[in-house]
């Protein structure tokens, strides 16, 4: 595909006009971050709500570095060789937590193909250690398809963290062409084999963005596959182009779209929705595990 087809950047509606991060508290999640040197999806990811995250004293960690070995069409995370795994980051993480005061965490990570279990030991240290230092704080990780290797998934599971997420990102049909290393069907089985393997303690969570050029229709399909594997929440956001290298914005869905999206996944049978323009895989994530039935022991 020639680069000049991504040169078409179409102006943003008012909704999507967001501030930009700034202010004493921003500054200082900032300066934490910095001091134990750990990456964040907000960051990387030129996310929209930074401002209104750090801003309450909160972040999306990522770890296993900041070079990811895919390179998805629409992500602004870089792509290349990444650096070898730093053994030190978990217990960094777990100091930043205890200064940020942080009582529900989402940590994610760049996809590794790299290595043998796609970053599965890194996951799951990060989790036990945070429930060893850190006992009352929640844990929520978005984790890449590990390539299939479902015994690498196995080790994640059995850190217990409280939810797992992993994206679909977008509707199956344009998975040859934004996402051609990643796979629908083995994303979809990821989602179903953390439902078997702790259906009673770890909670299942999905999102996927819009604007890509999808009907209505892909849609509906990718809401009944997830709530096929038994998918419990998701999230549902606005694709916005992160520069004019990225694949272009083909629609801006309006807000009372997003409820259509909204009411179109609780007829499918999902539990919890967050659908908006602004919405992201971890946006009002804690407010998303209200369910005190979801409490870790």
């Amino acid at each position: 595909m020639k680069k000049d087809f991504f040169m078409d950047v179409k102006r943003k509606p008012e909704w999507l006009k967001v501030k930009l991060p700034c202010g004493n508290d921003v500054r200082r999640v900032k300066g934490i971050l910095s001091s134990f040197r750990l990456h964040t999806v907000c960051q990387e990811a030129r996310c929209p709500n930074i401002a209104e995250c750090f801003h309450a004293g909160t972040a999306t960690f990522l770890i296993l570095g900041n070079i990811c070995t895919r390179n998805c069409l629409y992500c602004n995370v870089p792509y290349g060789e990444p650096e070898k795994v730093d053994d030190s980051e978990p217990a960094r993480l777990v100091q930043a937590v205890k200064e940020m005061g942080i009582e529900y965490i989402v940590i994610t990570s760049v996809t590794r193909d790299d290595l043998s279990d796609g970053g599965a030991e890194a996951f799951a240290s990060c989790v036990e250690m945070l429930y060893r230092e850190v006992p009352a704080c929640k844990v929520e990780v978005l984790i890449p398809d590990l390539m299939g290797n479902w015994q690498a998934l196995e080790r994640i599971t059995e850190a217990r963290p409280h939810v797992i997420n992993h994206n679909m990102e977008i509707v199956p049909s344009l998975f040859d062409v934004l996402r051609p290393q990643g796979d629908y069907k083995r994303s979809l089985e990821l989602l179903q084999r953390v439902h078997q393997y702790n259906e009673k303690t770890i909670t299942t969570k999905s999102g996927f963005m819009v604007g890509f050029g999808e009907d209505w229709g892909n849609i509906l399909e990718l809401l009944h596959d997830l709530a096929s594997v038994h998918c419990e929440r998701i999230t549902v956001g606005q694709y916005l182009q992160p520069t004019r290298n990225h694949w272009p914005v083909m629609k801006y869905y309006e807000p009372d779209e997003f409820e259509v999206i909204k009411g179109m996944a609780f007829e499918m049978g999902l539990k919890h929705v967050e659908s908006g323009p602004l919405v992201r895989s971890s946006y009002h994530a804690a407010e998303m595990m209200s369910d005190p039935t979801r409490e870790n022991s």
